[in-house]
């Protein structure tokens, strides 16, 4: 009999990803910046038996404001609490469920995200992930001393030289370095303290890491694989990454293609596992996620709904909002 185990996650975002969640009757409008929010939807992915919740993140707000108005409107990816920040909170009220947060690599330095996750792995006794990403929007760049984002095969070259540059700093120390030993005197053994040295064109970090072993070594990294640079930067690095295929017809050859390469890279194909995504209605009967799902609808402000057309039609807030798309822009 076959032992495989479907593997789970839960991404937290704010009050969800239903943009009018904020709205609802049930839901505290300001709880994407509320700790009992996250400690509640923590533990109850916990008792639900998830392998990991996660964490998305932007270093801005990178939505646009298209129709005018929308975006003071919406409650999602407005403001949050920093998930570096809270998921060491959230490690001491949970005990089994994998804790993953998002980083960049264009805009940390590879010691600060070692540091970070090493320190995370240990508060949370080996559950701590990072989710690699390389950043995209220009209002993140603006925040960080640019007029533009990097190019884009810049970011991933970086993104492939940083995740090296982190690993090795993760494993700076021998496991068993630290001898603790009161009576002799001695922290630690000195022969067991490698020092990195890591020198290239995007990375130049001398180590060691000044934090102890992480309980996994290398805490879990995930990517979110979507283009030919993700795949590959998937391919290559992580334990998980997360797709958003529309159809299991399209699910079949990206899983096919992002674990055909990983011989590229030494690694066998069940060192990777793939988690499509899904965004469920959730309630005790199928009628009343039903219900569940067009009460949230209702909710949803004219000129936020106009905004989720914006990206491929532009701005509509002028045309009838019960006419046809039209057909000119």
């Amino acid at each position: 009999m076959s032992q495989n185990k479907m593997r789970i996650g839960m991404s937290l975002r704010g009050h969800g990803y239903h943009l009018a969640a904020w709205r609802h009757p049930a839901v505290p409008a300001d709880a994407s910046v509320r700790i009992d929010h996250d400690v509640r939807t923590a533990q109850t992915a916990a008792r639900g038996t998830y392998d990991l919740i996660f964490f998305a993140d932007g270093l801005g707000i990178r939505e646009r404001d298209v129709p005018r108005g929308a975006l003071a409107r919406q409650g999602r990816a407005i403001v949050d609490l920093a998930p570096l920040t809270l998921l060491p909170a959230l490690a001491l009220v949970t005990r089994h469920i994998g804790l993953v947060a998002t980083a960049s690599t264009t805009y940390h330095a590879p010691y600060h995200v070692a540091r970070t996750f090493a320190s995370l792995d240990r508060i949370s006794q080996g559950r701590a992930g990072w989710n690699v990403v390389t950043s995209w929007s220009e209002a993140e760049a603006l925040n960080f001393n640019r007029d533009h984002q990097l190019e884009y095969a810049t970011r991933y070259a970086r993104a492939h030289a940083f995740v090296d540059a982190v690993k090795g700093l993760w494993d700076s120390w021998d496991r068993d370095a630290f001898l603790y030993d009161k009576t002799s005197g001695q922290f630690y053994a000195e022969r067991k303290l490698p020092v990195l040295q890591h020198q290239g064109t995007y990375c130049a970090v001398r180590g060691p890491l000044n934090v102890a072993p992480p309980p996994q070594r290398h805490p879990v990294i995930v990517q979110v694989g979507a283009s030919h640079e993700g795949r590959a930067l998937a391919a290559a690095t992580a334990a998980v990454v997360y797709c958003l295929p529309d159809t299991l017809e399209a699910a079949r050859p990206y899983d096919a293609d992002v674990q055909g390469r990983m011989a590229t890279y030494g690694r066998a194909p069940d060192e990777l596992k793939i988690l499509p995504g899904l965004r469920p209605t959730v309630d005790l009967t199928t009628a009343d996620a039903h219900a569940q799902f067009h009460a949230l609808h209702a909710l949803l402000h004219p000129l936020v709904a106009l905004s989720t057309l914006s990206s491929p039609f532009g701005d509509l807030s002028g045309s009838p909002l019960d006419g046809p798309v039209p057909l000119e822009r």
